[in-house]
Parts: C-alpha cells; sequence; structure tokens
C-alpha cells in the first residue's frame, strides 16, 4: 500500500484523496450509534417469553382447542407495537445524531475544509484544537498540544505532544493546536482495537433494568419445573383428559409470564426519547433518563451553563498607567495566541489593532490545570494571561484586596511580564511582574434563573463546580438564584491529599477547580449517596461528566464532552433540563404503576400453580379466560396509564414499591379462589360454576387495584380529589368486563346459570 507524505502547506490532493476513496481507505464508522431495523426486529419478536408462548400456542393447537391460542394474537399485537415504536424511535435518535455528528478541519489542496470524520482518508492532514476529540490515530507534523488520554487508559494526568508523536483515537486536546497525519483509519485504530471507541461510558445504574432482569431470571427457572408438575398432577386427576390438562397447564404457566411488562417497558422508554426528539435533545443511552428522573443533586459548570459562554472585556487596568503599551500586549498575544476559548476569543474581539507587532518565539497554550497561556516574544520577553492565584503565587498577598474588590462585578484576569523565557515542562518564566488587569464579564442566559427554580422545587440541590475565582461564581450564583451562593471554597488552596467527601456537602460553590478535582467532587457526593447529574460543555469537564451519574453536554461544547455525555442538549440550551426531568418522572412513575399490574398477574398465577399441585384439584382458568382478564386489568390500563402526565418526584426501591402494590391484591386473588375451591370441595359450590367464579373473583381484585390509582395526587395541577382521566379509564374497564362475561359469556367459557 502506498503512503503519501503531504505537504503541510498543501494537504492531500483531490486525485489522492479519490484514489483513497477507491480503494476503501476511509475511516469508516467502526461504532454503531443504535440498534439496526434487523437487530430491532429480532430483539423483539425472538425473545425467551415468546418463544415460550409460541410453544405454548403449539401445545393448544395440538389438542385442537383453537379459541384459547387468542393469548398469542395480543402477544403479537404488543410485540408489533413495540417494535414499530422502537423503530421511530431509532430514526428520531439517527436523525438527532447526524445534527450532533463531530466534524474533522482537513488540509485539502491547500485550503482548509470541515468534513465528516467517516469520510477522513488515510494520510489526511487534520488540525487538531482545544476540545476536539482525536478521530484516528495520527501523527503530529506541526506544533504542540496537549492531550487527555484518560478516556483509553483511566488516567488523568495531561501530556504533552509535539512533532513526530502519535496521538490516539478516543483521546481529547487539552490545549494548543497541530497538524497531524492520519496514520490508522477505521478498525485500525487503537481504540477500534481495544473495543472501546471514541464513546466510553459509564454503565447506567437503571433499577428498572436490575429489577425487571431479576423477575426474568426467576420466572425462567421455575416456570419449566412447575410446568411439568402440573401437568402431570392435572393429567392424574379423576376423569381428567390429555386435552383438559394441556389446556389448564398452559393457562396457568401464561399467568406467570408477564410479557408485557419488558415490552411496555421499552415502548414507554421509546416514547419518551421521541418526545424529548422534539425538543432538541439527544438520548445517547436508553435508561439515562430514568437517572436523571432520580436525580437529588444537579452540578453544573458556570460558563456556558448560567452563562451563555460568549465572554467580553468590559475593561482594563495598567498597572504603571500605561494604556497603550498594555492594549499592544493584548493585541500581540489576541494574535498569536493559538487557544480558542471563550477568554481568549473575547480578548482578540477587543483588542485587534497593533501598533508594534511582536516575533513569537514559544507560545504556551491554556490548560485547565495551569489557568494561564503565555507567549514568549523575541522583543520584549515573556507575557502571560490567566487567572491572578496561578500567576502571581507568592505576590498574589499584594494584590489580593483589588482583585477581590474586582471580582464582585467581573472575572478578573492578570496580564504579567518576565524577561526570560518559560521553564522546563513550560513553566511559568522566573521574575515575574504584573503589569495589567483585563476583565471579563460572562452574559447569563435568560433562561437560566426560571430552570433554577425549577430544580429547586422539585427537591434537587444545585452546586456549581468552576475554573473560575469562587467569589465571582458565587455573585453570578447569586444573580440566577442559587440557594447558599455564600458558601463557596478555593479548591486551589487544598491539599491533594484532602478528603473531599464532608466538603462536597459542606459547600454550593466550587471555585477554581481542576479537571481532577472536577471528578473527585462528583465521587465525593457519590459517597453521600446522593444521585449527581453533571452539565459540562468543555474538556475540563469530561472527567467529571463520565463519573457522573447522568452527564448532560451542549451541543456547541467540545467534541470530547458530547462523546462521553448520555444526554446532549442540541440547542445548547440550559432550559430544556426541566423537560428532560419531566419526561423522566412521568416515564418511570407510569412504569412503575402498570409494573404493579403485570405483576399481580404474575404473583397470583405463580402462587396458584404451587398450590394447584398440591391440593389436587382441576385448575380453575383456561387461557382464553386468563385474556379477558388480562386486557381489562393489565392490557388497556397499563398502556392508557404509562402514556399519562406524572410529574411525581420518584422515591424508593423500583422492585419494592412495585411488588408492595402487587402483592395485596395477587395474594387476595389467592385467598378467594382457596374459598371457592373448600366451596366445590364439599359440595356447597356446584361445580359448573367454579370456572366462571374464579374468573369474576380475580376480574374483581384487579379492577379493584385500578379504582385505587383513581384519586389524585398532591403534585397534580387539579382541584378536584380525583383524576377524571382514570375514573373514565376504571369505568370503562369495568363495563368492558362485564360486557366480557355477560354477552360474550360462551366466547370466554363464563357460565352463570
Amino acid at each position: 500500500m502506498e503512503r503519501y507524505e503531504p505537504n503541510i502547506e498543501i494537504g492531500l490532493t483531490d486525485k489522492q484523496v479519490k484514489n483513497r476513496i477507491e480503494n476503501k481507505l476511509i475511516n469508516y464508522d467502526t461504532s454503531i450509534p443504535t440498534k439496526s431495523i434487523k437487530q430491532i426486529l429480532f430483539e423483539n419478536f425472538f425473545t425467551l417469553f415468546n418463544f415460550l408462548n409460541l410453544i405454548f400456542a403449539i401445545a393448544i393447537f395440538s389438542v385442537k382447542s383453537y379459541k384459547n391460542m387468542t393469548f398469542l394474537l395480543i402477544i403479537i399485537i404488543n410485540t408489533a407495537i413495540s417494535t414499530f415504536q422502537e423503530i421511530h424511535s431509532k430514526r428520531a435518535i439517527d436523525k438527532l445524531s447526524i445534527m450532533a455528528s463531530n466534524k474533522a478541519k482537513v488540509l485539502r489542496n491547500g485550503k482548509k475544509e470541515q468534513i465528516e470524520i467517516n469520510n477522513i482518508v488515510l494520510d489526511d492532514l487534520i488540525e487538531f484544537s482545544t476540545g476536539n476529540q482525536v478521530a484516528t490515530d495520527s501523527i503530529v507534523k506541526s506544533g504542540t498540544v496537549l492531550v487527555n488520554e484518560a478516556c483509553i487508559t483511566g488516567e488523568p494526568d495531561s501530556i504533552t505532544k509535539k512533532s513526530g508523536d502519535m496521538i490516539l483515537s478516543g483521546s481529547y486536546i487539552i490545549s494548543g493546536k497541530c497538524l497531524a497525519k492520519v496514520e490508522h483509519i477505521g478498525n485500525e485504530n487503537y481504540t477500534a482495537q481495544i473495543s472501546s471507541g471514541a464513546k466510553i461510558m459509564k454503565n447506567t445504574k437503571s433499577e428498572i433494568m436490575l429489577s425487571l432482569n431479576k423477575i426474568i431470571r426467576f420466572l425462567s427457572f421455575a416456570i419449566i419445573p412447575i410446568g411439568i408438575a402440573l401437568f402431570y398432577s392435572q393429567l392424574h386427576l379423576d376423569s381428567a383428559t390429555f386435552k383438559e390438562a394441556v389446556v389448564k397447564t398452559v393457562a396457568a404457566l401464561i399467568g406467570m409470564i408477564p410479557e408485557g411488562l419488558v415490552l411496555l417497558t421499552s415502548t414507554v422508554l421509546a416514547v419518551s426519547i421521541t418526545r424529548l426528539s422534539k425538543s432538541k435533545v439527544l438520548v445517547q443511552d436508553l435508561y439515562c433518563i430514568e437517572t436523571l428522573a432520580r436525580v437529588d443533586t444537579l452540578c453544573l459548570d458556570k460558563t456556558g451553563t448560567l452563562t451563555e459562554g460568549n465572554m467580553e472585556v468590559k475593561d482594563y487596568i495598567s498597572i504603571k498607567n500605561d494604556k497603550k503599551h498594555l492594549e499592544n500586549i493584548l493585541s500581540n498575544i489576541a494574535k498569536f495566541s493559538e487557544d480558542e476559548n471563550s477568554t481568549i476569543m473575547a480578548i482578540k474581539n477587543k483588542f485587534c489593532n497593533i501598533k508594534d507587532q511582536y516575533t513569537p518565539n514559544k507560545k504556551v497554550a491554556f490548560s485547565s490545570e495551569t489557568k494561564w497561556s503565555g507567549i514568549n516574544f523575541k522583543e520584549t520577553g515573556t507575557y502571560i494571561i490567566g487567572a491572578p492565584e496561578f500567576i502571581l503565587k507568592e505576590q498574589y498577598s499584594q494584590y489580593k484586596e483589588d482583585i477581590e474588590n474586582y471580582s464582585k462585578d467581573y472575572r478578573v484576569l492578570v496580564v504579567a511580564h518576565s524577561k526570560n523565557n518559560f521553564g522546563e515542562k513550560n513553566t511559568l518564566p522566573q521574575d515575574i511582574e504584573l503589569i495589567g488587569y483585563v476583565f471579563i464579564l460572562d452574559k447569563i442566559r435568560k433562561e437560566a434563573t426560571n430552570t433554577i427554580k425549577y430544580f429547586y422545587k422539585q427537591g434537587v440541590e444545585v452546586k456549581i463546580i468552576s475554573g473560575d475565582n469562587p467569589i465571582t461564581v458565587s455573585k453570578i450564583a447569586k444573580r440566577v438564584g442559587i440557594k447558599n451562593s455564600d458558601k463557596y471554597i478555593d479548591m486551589s488552596t487544598l491539599d491533594k491529599t484532602t478528603k473531599l467527601k464532608d466538603l462536597a456537602i459542606k459547600y454550593c460553590i466550587f471555585g477554581r477547580v481542576s479537571p481532577t478535582q472536577k471528578k473527585e467532587l462528583i465521587q465525593a457526593l457519590q459517597e453521600n449517596e446522593k444521585t449527581v447529574a453533571m452539565t459540562g460543555d468543555g474538556v475540563n469537564d469530561v472527567l467529571a461528566l463520565k463519573e457522573a451519574d447522568c452527564s448532560i453536554a451542549m451541543a456547541n461544547g467540545s467534541d470530547a464532552t458530547k462523546n462521553i455525555s448520555k444526554l446532549v442538549l442540541l440547542d445548547s440550551n440550559f432550559s430544556s433540563m426541566p423537560k428532560i426531568v419531566a419526561e423522566g418522572r412521568r416515564t418511570i412513575n407510569n412504569i412503575q404503576r402498570s409494573a404493579s399490574l403485570f405483576l399481580v398477574k404474575t404473583i397470583y398465577s405463580s402462587l396458584l400453580a404451587l398450590m394447584f399441585l398440591f391440593i389436587q384439584e382441576e385448575y380453575p382458568f383456561i387461557p382464553i379466560q386468563l385474556s379477558l382478564i388480562s386486557l381489562v386489568t393489565i392490557g388497556v390500563p397499563s398502556f392508557m396509564l404509562a402514556l399519562e402526565p406524572n410529574k411525581e418526584k420518584i422515591k424508593g426501591d423500583f422492585l419494592k414499591n412495585v411488588i408492595s402494590k402487587a402483592l395485596p391484591t395477587g395474594l387476595t386473588v389467592v385467598i378467594g379462589i382457596f374459598i371457592l375451591v373448600m366451596l366445590k370441595k364439599y359440595n356447597i359450590l356446584p361445580e359448573q360454576y367454579f370456572s366462571s367464579l374464579c374468573v369474576i373473583t380475580t376480574g374483581v381484585c384487579g379492577l379493584g387495584l385500578l379504582l385505587t390509582f383513581i384519586p389524585a395526587r398532591k403534585s397534580e395541577d387539579t382541584k378536584l380529589p380525583i383524576s377524571i382521566y382514570r375514573l373514565i379509564l376504571a369505568i370503562s374497564m369495568i363495563i368492558l368486563f362485564i360486557v366480557g362475561i355477560t354477552i360474550f359469556s360462551s366466547f370466554f367459557n363464563i357460565y352463570l346459570g
């Protein structure tokens, strides 16, 4: 294979790019952002429960009891609805993913152009700058960058990469700018080889997923031995036929399977994702909606979240009363700095007219660890701009009072000078002298105040974690209504051995936070049993976002934050957050309520199957009767309730909540049927009425549970003590049940005399 060595002024030519494409030497996508339609069809139709139901249907068919195969039709309809909804959701996500997809800046034919990362070809020259996530393994050809490989190695330390060094796909640029030649593409990339890819996320902690898996695991082990034993028991009853034994056993086992619960869960989550897509929210992890709904602590990065991320220079002061000289220094810094953060962009917008142009000798890019950047000029020495405490160090105390006064209204940067060059490993030069201040103002987002109010109303604690001066952050926090905004701490003053567990709870505003400390603060909150969501837009947020229970990125943020986050706000609008939380709470609360309806049937069917193993009596139901009960007490109500508005805060453990709601009804059914068995056994109840009364008893108990949902919740915007929607639903199901056992009594094998 021929390799090109493109000129760093020109890059690849059109002919060379065409040759690469023809030879399929293109950076094709090695990841699958969403399931394929084929996958969705396979996963929805070819499930364990569907396989069992098919076996049951074949068993019923073999004994020619065709009417009792109705349950299979309901399962097919449920599966089809779920599949359709998931495909619809997939298409919505795919469209949003295209909007949020990363671009690469390549040099071709002497011109820079933006292309999709999957259109990069081997030997392309790519320009990487602050915030970019490296799409392909590349070799630096010019420039120097500070790279973080935490997404690959797990190590938070930054590494300097210069000409000749390899930068790995999946890593991200902390600072600087470079031109690099693509060395590997597609599956040859380092991250593709270790099967991690650029999107490396912490697994979502989903109580629903864990709970459903526990139920499925238990039933998978129990259903076969119970089925065999029950069939044997029913077959050996007096006057029992083979056909009756098959039909009764299938009825018992069908009742044990909560097949619709898994489908309902995936369908409701898919509906939520589709709804959120209309609000320009890209959901990159299905179950993160649940996690965000359970969040009790929200950590915000000030820039880009509370503020617009667009800064402006409001004023500047020269210590030596030489404002023209300070302007000229700032103009030279603006012209030659390769940083692209909001601070430098504000300086570039303000200072563009150079009186005396200097010659840059060495540049040090801004780093969130050092919190300064600088340029050494041949003619005048070294100029540094950045955070006062980090540049002035021991001298800071001399200027502390002035800086803190200015910090009440602005974000304060200092400009310092030294005749010396930077030290080894790009450290600050010696003999630094302060020459001026630059005052930066963040524009507060219009929607920030109302959004913060919403979270407090929902019982969510809000904390600000920022790299800026804590006093400045505190002032902004106060303006947007953050509670306890006076409880702030400068994290740069802490010793590395300081335990953060208590501090994370005590303080509300954390300033001068390094990327590693951001991550440690998230971990400290989690140690305090908090469920933490984190928003961010810069590379300094990546480690914390990866650690958070739910991570939210802004679309105008860095590639790295978008790739690592579970939710992306495509319009970069913080006001979308309440919609996400509300959608999560609606989804999870409704799934929880609907799940209790499903588990009632599973509980009483499992207990009845065990009971009839030992009492040597005929099982009371046949499949067609259970279809009627399921339709009016589970099928229609669960779907209608799952799509209802619900703003309640999620409380407690999912499985415990569901079982505690379902168990009383399930036990009531078992006790009621046991009483009917005893009445029949002692000839008090005629045998021909037994099965019909069991159906009525079970239906009434299920409808009784449905009636308990009618009272309105305190959180609902209604003055009525009941929910009209749920009242109409309950009455409709009662009427449907009555129609089923009267008008269609012969179809459902109901005998009322």
